[in-house]
């Protein structure tokens, strides 16, 4: 009995010694939890910034489609019929 209460008094300075180190791990893994989370939001913004674009885009592919052909066509060889508005560097000065 006497053995076990001289023990006690070894292991609690030990676990108290122990702790600090185990605070330290446990506030590292923390902030990679919160990097790993900020990481995830970012790409989730991307992602859907993205999809939005896309969706805009079969917007107008689905107006195109369900457009009339004769319509459409006369649209494109109106936009041919127009000149090229590039700038000169005459212009840009």
């Amino acid at each position: 009995m006497n053995d076990v209460a001289s023990w006690i008094w070894v292991l609690i300075p030990l676990a108290a010694i122990g702790i600090a180190p185990f605070k330290m791990w446990l506030r590292v893994k923390e902030k990679q939890l919160d990097r790993t989370s900020e990481l995830t939001a970012e790409k989730a913004a991307q992602h859907v910034t993205r999809v939005a674009e896309l969706e805009q885009r079969v917007r107008v592919l689905e107006r195109i489609m369900t457009d009339g052909g004769i319509h459409t066509a006369a649209q494109i060889e109106a936009l041919r019929d127009l000149p090229a508005s590039s700038p000169t560097p005459e212009k840009v000065r």
